[in-house]
């Protein structure tokens, strides 16, 4: 197969599509296109390398012998692109243009909002753009330029910065307390609902650095996404835990003193090598490194030490 009769790159980009989704209809969602279009860039595409790429069936199409050779070089073509992109991007001088960032869902609902907005008064000729998700972005692949992240990163061809670390602690509604009575130290949280995620171990394992030796049936309600997680407990259901910052903003949450020592969530910042100097990127990098460290400012800091508590010899 001679894939250098290949001069359009969008045809490609819907094989590709097409290959990834196995349908038209879907491949057309997904790149924002018609599922025409992306028909005739099929036909246009086996017209020029004189094969038949897909095989169609009642629930969509799949890849031929012919498309399944095909596939890798495409791929090969796909990171040429992407990689040339990058650099193109990366020449830009001027600070105007779309910043594109991402970050968990909490993060993004609770924090990011009055950051970009300070960013937006700092740079109006900058938009930007907000992707929640705790899916790992592909910065590689233009998914986001910037993005916030609460582990080091190890992609390839990344920068990283370690902006600040978040502080964290054990909170309830101070309906819930009312209701329940307040815990005087850490054994007592055993006498009490606690919220925790369900599939996510972050706390679990949290929990366990500190010496509790929790499952997750310890946890009375469970809920992975963050942002519905925090709302459980404003409303009420449990103890739960929290950034310092969300928490203290928050007049119908109490923070609860129990002298334990919870390890603080870093905070990276991370964009593509060939990103970093693109003066847009750099300063929207360097006005959302300083917002974020400054959130830290006034939060209180946990105590030094921390018992090692085990629940399995408490009574619930």
């Amino acid at each position: 197969m001679d894939a250098t009769k290949i001069t359009d790159w969008s045809l490609i980009q819907s094989f590709l599509a097409v290959a990834d989704h196995g349908s038209l209809s879907a491949a057309a969602r997904q790149l924002g296109r018609s599922q025409p279009t992306l028909g005739r860039h099929i036909q246009s595409l086996e017209a020029q390398l004189s094969q038949q790429l897909f095989e169609r069936h009642p629930r969509g199409v799949q890849l031929s012998t012919a498309g399944t050779a095909l596939l890798p070089m495409a791929r090969e073509m796909q990171q040429q692109m992407y990689h040339l992109s990058l650099q193109a991007a990366g020449q830009s001088e001027a600070l105007v243009g779309t910043v594109r960032i991402t970050a968990s869902v909490f993060a993004a609902h609770y924090l990011l909002p009055p950051i970009l907005a300070e960013i937006r008064i700092a740079e109006p000729q900058i938009e930007l753009e907000l992707v929640p998700t705790d899916a790992s972005e592909n910065l590689l692949y233009r998914a986001a330029d910037i993005a916030l992240r609460m582990y080091r990163p190890s992609q390839l061809d990344v920068i990283t910065q370690h902006v600040t670390d978040w502080p964290l602690g054990i909170f309830a509604a101070k309906s819930y307390l009312d209701r329940r009575g307040r815990p005087k130290s850490a054994e007592d949280l055993w006498q009490h609902d606690l919220v925790g995620y369900d599939s996510n171990d972050l706390i679990l394992r949290s929990m366990q650095a500190i010496g509790w030796q929790v499952e997750r049936t310890a946890f009375a309600l469970r809920c992975d996404n963050q942002a519905t997680y925090w709302q459980l407990v404003r409303a009420g259901c449990g103890i739960g835990f929290c950034q310092t910052a969300v928490a203290h903003a928050d007049p119908g949450i109490e923070e609860l003193s129990l002298g334990v020592d919870i390890p603080p969530l870093p905070v990276w910042l991370t964009t593509h090598r060939a990103m970093r100097e693109t003066p847009r990127i750099r300063r929207v990098w360097s006005l959302l490194a300083k917002a974020l460290q400054n959130t830290q400012k006034s939060t209180p800091q946990p105590p030094e030490t921390s018992p090692v508590i085990d629940p399995a010899a408490t009574e619930r």
